[in-house]
Order: structure tokens, then C-alpha cells, then sequence
């Protein structure tokens, strides 16, 4: 992991066009500010990790759907 220290106002580049720049510092929070592409996707870790976990339950109830639709078309094609 790269570890960087930056002061108010001061910001990183990832790549050719991200941007973050820490815009607040209040006791043991800061705020950071991201310019980047509408195409990249932003999340907080926590809600990413949501996500996913949400995606997995998703495709669980979903393979029996397809077995049952493989099943459904190999009995039309007889």
C-alpha cells in the first residue's frame, strides 16, 4: 500500500484523470473531494462491500433459475 501525507487543500493524481483532494480536516475525520470521470464508479468501502455481498445472494437464487430454463428449452426442442 502507498502511504501519502497531504495538507488542506492539497491533492493526489491517479492515473490521467482522477483527482483527490482533502478538502476538511474536523478532530479524527477528514473529507475528501473526487473529480473523476462519470464512468468510474465511486463507493465507500463498506457500501461497496454491500454491494457485493448482495450480488453473490443474487446469482445463488439465480443458478436453479437457469436450470430450470435449460430444462424448459431442451423440452420445447424435443
Amino acid at each position: 500500500m502507498l502511504v501519502l501525507s497531504r495538507k488542506l487543500n492539497q491533492s493526489i493524481i491517479i492515473g490521467d484523470n482522477i483527482e483527490i483532494m482533502l478538502v476538511d480536516i474536523r478532530g479524527d475525520q477528514i473529507k475528501l473531494g473526487i473529480n473523476a470521470p462519470k464512468t468510474v464508479k465511486i463507493f465507500r468501502k463498506e457500501v461497496y462491500e454491500d454491494i457485493i455481498r448482495e450480488n453473490i445472494e443474487a446469482m445463488k437464487g439465480q443458478e436453479n433459475t437457469l436450470d430450470i430454463l435449460k430444462s424448459y428449452i431442451a423440452d420445447k426442442e424435443k
